[in-house]
């Protein structure tokens, strides 16, 4: 059964028939926690039931049924392997291949475009213009990818993990501002869009940075820069990516076999092996320089909306994105210790976020917040700004390991750490009071 198509359509019968989850739980004699269960996926009815809501809802059986495919959809995960020059990426591929094949997952890898196309005598240099090539390489990137992926919903596996051999925002960090904007019209995309089209993006540091003895051009015809110059393409290419939900960077503070196990350990986290745990830690600032965050930071707009949902279950509802460019996504969080839990993220249409928004629970508001995503040190900050605060800010940082270190940035004057503090939660900033 495809528990969320199911879930979505029993949203829209039970809000258009003007029914509570209470109300319609009372009619097939359940609990109301069961009606939350099957809206957000977590369960699903029987046979019988699903004859009963048909005739509560005065619907054909087939229409529930059609939302209950019996054979099930596989899981795709599409992630970014990218990083400067030599920064290890053709061995981090052939470790992430042994490592998750024997995890269960089909593993699929797109090419490197732009590898391709300067081997076949396509380049900025022998283009008009960097624009023309960097246009052909984006659509090249936008045409293969959906191919893979269209490619790799029919695998015969359940779960499939597809790996991008670089992503296509790598193309805007060796462009200007106004280059990547013009191409972005030429293609009619918008940068969230393309940013936020990937589930998670790992970048893996240029061994120029960090490991200079290792640098060599030897091993990749299409590589070109000196060290210096393989420093600023690192350099560009974190802050191109910089803003996506979850992005990590992997460093070379070990050696290159503790750096790979790195890599894939933050894969693992990131797909939930065994289990899809986040671990969070969360500190209040006081209110930071405007002027260092715009100039220094990725700048978001969010809006989350809470869901009703059973005790130690969160269902949350999260628009993100800027300029008037959106992503949509639901997220289920259970708590398993004050700093670790659960979390079950999906990825919304606009209509699907806005049918689910009919079930928002009434004790709660709509908190929007300004975000500003910064990569410090290879740590990943997300400092937020709430329109009711003048004094004082909360920045977050997900991490794979409980003991990590962190050193926030000297421009963050930290108040104390929250991270275990119930009255900083957002669910608590959105309690109506």
């Amino acid at each position: 059964m495809n528990d969320y198509e199911f879930g979505n359509l029993l949203l829209q019968l039970r809000t258009k028939s003007g029914l509570t989850q209470k109300e319609l739980a009372d009619l097939l004699q359940i609990s109301d926690k069961t009606i939350s269960k099957w809206e957000t996926g977590v369960s699903k009815p029987t046979t019988d039931t699903l004859k009963q809501l048909a005739t509560i809802f005065n619907v054909e059986v087939s229409t529930l049924l059609d939302s209950c495919p019996k054979k099930k959809k596989n899981i795709v995960h599409k992630i970014v392997i990218t990083g400067g020059p030599c920064a290890g990426k053709t061995t981090a591929m052939s470790w992430i291949q042994n490592a998750f094949t024997e995890r269960g997952y089909h593993v699929i890898f797109v090419p490197e475009c732009a590898t391709e196309l300067i081997k076949a005598g396509i380049s900025g240099t022998t283009c008009k213009t960097v624009i023309e090539f960097q246009k052909a390489l984006m659509q090249l990137q936008l045409q293969r990818e959906a191919i893979y992926e269209q490619a790799a919903q029919g695998i015969n596996a359940d779960k499939v993990l597809l790996v991008c051999d670089r992503g296509i925002m790598d193309s805007k960090a060796y462009l200007s501002e106004l280059e990547f904007s013009t191409v972005l019209n030429a293609i009619k995309k918008n940068e969230v869009e393309l940013r936020d089209n990937y589930d998670a993006v790992f970048h893996l540091v240029t061994a120029a940075n960090g490991a200079e003895e290792f640098y060599t051009l030897e091993n990749n015809a299409a590589r070109t820069e000196t060290i210096e110059e393989a420093r600023e393409v690192d350099r560009r290419l974190i802050e191109s990516w910089n803003g996506h939900p979850h992005f990590r960077v992997i460093d070379n503070q070990t050696d290159f076999e503790n750096k790979i196990k790195k890599l894939i350990k933050e894969i693992s986290t990131f797909l939930g092996e065994p289990e899809p745990y986040e671990i969070e830690r969360k500190f209040l600032v006081e209110y930071p320089d405007l002027a260092w965050l715009n100039k220094t930071c990725k700048k978001l707009e969010i809006i989350q909306t809470y869901l009703n949902s059973k005790d130690g279950e969160e269902v949350r509802l999260r628009q993100r994105g800027s300029n008037g460019h959106y992503i949509y996504t639901q997220t289920i969080k259970r708590f398993i210790s004050d700093i670790k839990r659960l979390e079950i993220e999906k990825r919304l249409s606009q209509s699907e976020y806005l049918d689910l928004l009919m079930d928002a629970d009434p004790t709660k508001r709509s908190i929007r917040k300004t975000r500003y995503c910064l990569v410090y040190k290879n740590q990943y900050f997300e400092i937020d700004l709430y329109p009711f605060w003048n004094d004082k800010a909360i920045v977050e940082i997900e991490l794979n390991d409980e003991n990590q270190d962190i050193e926030l940035p000297k421009q963050l004057k930290l108040i104390r750490e929250v991270t275990d503090d119930p009255n900083y939660k957002n669910s608590s900033l959105a309690d109506i009071k």
